[in-house]
């Protein structure tokens, strides 16, 4: 196929092949393979994701509509629907389900009555909500991931047994003595002594420090999400003493953009977006208040503890001032932004919905616990009852988040209005209710359309103009009361009451009592933020290592319980999370330990001895090599054609609150043309931007604490054929000629500093400039163009090592 085939511009595809040569299109050190996972590939996470799915989302649908004609007592066409194995085994017909093609699948023909011989339910029971319907197609071409025995995982594997309190995450934190092993020059922190010893039990040993420019690289785009600029580099290569690493710490975790970055990260957590999703795709025109909440939290270094009791009960917190009061219900909008079905005709069940969506995002985010699989029965494979569940939702039935049910429902909307705001809105309230009056009074005497006409313009006029006072998505104090225990989640089907409370298994030894007068919110912060409460501060502490390293020393960032993985190093995860505790919470203290420990320092090359040893690398004896995230990708480009916008952002979206900005039409009217951080971009559930999309972005509709990472062709062909590529190789390479280089070798090594942090190597430098050169003077400005397109789809630039 030739280059003209792909859209690739011949010139273009001749550089390629000259930077492939010197490795410069390659992986970086050559096994990027090994470390991005397969799009192929499942994670333990992502499997019990999706059993959580099972049990939350499908299992409830099959009990409520199938079982009475596919359960225990009569199986109509050989088919049973009321366990895993049944599942698996079909009926008569077959399988329920087909994994190549789940639009093929039996269970969805049926459900959506594509055949007149083929209808479940059958007549008079109405049809499934489009939403069961959308819940039964994701779980099929997620793969139809079922608990299925001792194992938990697809048709034909076990689950692991229920675990109890034994479990490791449910004890005590205890902070562990220092490894007794003797420190070594290569040991920088407490860190370093138990990666050490965890090394040295298997034989490993840990890399030598990277290369300081390598460094630099890594270290500013974990903490600021941008490249260092060239002066940046070059100061720090000439500071030769070691408090240069400590300088440029420092000066990063200062950065206002470094709660930009690692805001983002959050919002991955709290499932942000800019738009409701689901059936009614309208905009959540006043979330990026919360974004820009979050990111003013971590910049400020907010206490953790702190910052999750304002995002549950911030509204019940008491304000020093108008700003502390404003930061603090906007913080609600954590229990309000989740997606709704707002057609719901069944009020009560969407009230239900939304509190089930509540505490399930509740309990992944901050304890790392799978709460909502007991909505319909006790938890089957953690120590958490129905009965928990209930009590919980006890507590966000006593939180108004809806203002009304109705067809199209509300989310409630907290006035954070000005004092001056409220006072011009309420006087142009009086002048056109002044104005209304003299209108009534003049047609009442009889006077002509004429004679009212300047003042039914004049009130027109007003009418369009009266401000709209500033709102934010959020929750308040609702009606106190529990909450009666429903059937196999089903709000129809009611038995005893629950008294608000929170799971047993994690009662701290201290029963808390709720106030009567309260929803309970506040006592749930402080029970999650107690000292004592063993998952909180492991839960946040392990996202923090994620973030920093690929991976969290428990892989499974969201899950805690059974179905999550064990940690790698349970001593220093808790070691850490005493840390956080005993800093008063912060951050940014955890943080600087790990980007100033010599595991965070050393180098990314392979070592096959270790590699045999210990293949995942969960002993860490090197950094990681990591593709960056889609929004660091987006903000790179325009960073190197120095189009990148620093400032704060507000709000994006063309549509108003609550308007619809997303049909059923497909049709979309979202830009995403502007040069502001990608962090200000709208995240329209749904439809994401293409770019985001492309590159693993997180779903923006579930808890997200961890992100793939995955290679496919489409990345690489995006990379060659976007307009925002072209147009920022394009200025790239305007800025590179226009700039007084002595010589075309400067405009390369400056060119290398710019895009990867290190100088070139010989033969790169001898490549590229072989390339410029060819043919002379003519069409050079073209071919500096199609250089900087091609080093911006070099590995180097999408790759930190």
């Amino acid at each position: 196929m030739s280059p003209s085939h792909l859209g690739i511009p011949a010139q273009l595809f001749v550089v390629l092949i000259w930077l492939t040569s010197v490795g410069l299109a390659q992986d970086p050190i050559d096994e990027a393979s090994s470390t991005v996972q397969s799009s192929q590939q499942q994670t333990s996470e992502q499997q019990a994701a999706q059993i959580a799915f099972f049990e939350s989302k499908i299992r409830p649908i099959l009990h409520e509509h199938c079982v009475s004609c596919h359960g225990a007592e009569k199986q109509e066409g050989g088919l049973r629907l009321d366990s895993p194995q049944a599942i698996a085994m079909g009926g008569d017909s077959g399988g329920v389900f087909q994994i190549a093609d789940p639009n093929a699948s039996l269970i969805l023909v049926a459900v959506r009555q594509l055949d007149s011989s083929l209808i479940m339910p059958p007549a008079p029971a109405p049809k499934l909500s489009p939403a069961a319907i959308a819940d039964l197609a994701k779980w099929i071409e997620g793969g139809a991931v079922m608990p299925m025995g001792p194992e938990a995982g697809p048709a034909g594997t076990q689950k692991k047994p229920k675990i109890g309190r034994e479990h490791w995450s449910f004890q005590p934190i205890a902070k562990p003595a220092l490894p007794n092993i003797a420190t070594t020059a290569w040991d920088q922190n407490a860190i370093d002594l138990f990666i050490r010893q965890a090394q040295e039990a298997k034989g490993v040993r840990s890399q030598v420090a990277a290369d300081k420019s390598l460094w630099l690289r890594r270290i500013t785009f974990d903490l600021i999400g941008l490249p260092p600029t060239v002066s940046e580099i070059e100061s720090f290569l000439a500071d030769t003493s070691e408090a240069a690493y400590d300088r440029v710490i420092d000066r990063l975790l200062a950065s206002p953009q470094y709660g930009v970055r690692w805001g983002r990260f959050w919002l991955d957590v709290v499932r942000y977006s800019d738009s409701n999703g689901l059936d009614e795709n309208i905009a959540h025109g006043t979330a990026w208040r919360y974004r820009n909440y979050v990111i003013d939290s971590l910049n400020e270094d907010k206490p953790y503890d702190r910052f999750l009791t304002e995002q549950i009960a911030g509204d019940l917190l008491p304000a020093a001032h108008r700003s502390e009061r404003i930061a603090n219900l906007t913080a609600t909008a954590f229990l309000a932004m989740g997606p709704k079905v707002l057609a719901e005709v069944d009020e009560r069940k969407m009230e239900m919905d939304i509190i089930d969506e509540q505490i399930d995002t509740l309990g992944k985010a901050f304890l790392g616990m799978t709460f909502g699989c007991a909505r319909c029965h006790d938890h089957k494979f953690d120590p958490v009852s129905t009965q928990d569940y209930y009590g919980l939702a006890g507590v966000f039935k006593s939180t108004h988040t809806m203002d009304s049910f109705t067809k199209i429902a509300k989310w409630h909307e907290n006035e954070i209005a000005t004092e001056q705001e409220e006072l011009e809105r309420k006087a142009k309230e009086a002048e056109i209710a002044e104005l209304k009056a003299r209108i009534e009074k003049l047609t009442a005497e009889g006077a002509t359309d004429a004679e009212k006409k300047s003042l039914s313009e004049r009130l027109d006029a007003i009418q369009k103009a009266i401000p709209v006072l500033p709102t934010v998505m959020g929750v308040k104090e609702g009606s106190v009361q529990n909450v009666p225990l429903h059937v196999r989640g089903n709000h129809l089907a009611l038995a005893g009451e629950v008294k608000r409370r929170f799971p047993e298994v994690l009662n701290l030894n201290n029963a808390v009592s709720l106030d009567e007068q309260q929803s309970g919110r506040l006592q749930l912060a402080a029970w999650m933020t107690n000292r004592s409460h063993p998952l909180t501060a492991r839960v946040v502490v392990n996202r923090l290592w994620r973030w920093h390293f690929g991976k969290g020393l428990v892989a499974s960032t969201d899950n805690f319980g059974a179905l999550g993985e064990k940690p790698s190093h349970p001593e220093l995860l808790d070691w850490l999370a005493a840390e956080l505790m005993e800093s008063g919470w912060s951050l940014k203290h955890v943080q600087r330990l790990i980007v100033t420990s010599a595991t965070y320092r050393q180098a990314s090359e392979r070592n096959p001895a270790a590699e045999e040893l210990d293949p995942e690398n969960r002993l860490l004896w090197r950094y990681p090599v990591r593709r960056l995230e889609a929004e660091a990708i987006r903000d790179f480009l325009l960073a190197a054609a120095g189009d990148i916008d620093l400032a704060r952002g507000t709000s994006l979206l063309h549509v108003g609150n609550r308007e619809f900005l997303f049909d059923h039409t497909s049709i979309d009217k979202t830009k995403y043309d502007s040069h502001l951080r990608a962090i200000y971009l709208p995240v329209i559930r749904n439809h994401l931007y293409d770019l985001f999309d492309l590159f693993d972005y997180s779903d923006a509709a579930t808890v997200q604490g961890d992100r793939g990472s995955t290679i496919v062709a489409p990345q690489a062909l995006f990379m060659l054929n976007s307009g925002l590529v072209h147009e920022s190789a394009k200025r790239l390479a305007e800025q590179l000629q226009a700039t007084d280089f002595e010589t075309d070798e400067k405009r390369i090594q400056y060119l290398h500093l710019r895009l990867y942090g290190r100088y070139p190597t010989a033969n790169e430098a001898t490549a590229m400039l072989s390339f410029v050169d060819r043919g002379g003077v003519e069409n050079r400005g073209e071919r500096w163009t199609y250089l900087c397109q091609a080093a911006l789809a070099a590995n180097d630039f999408l790759f930190v090592r």
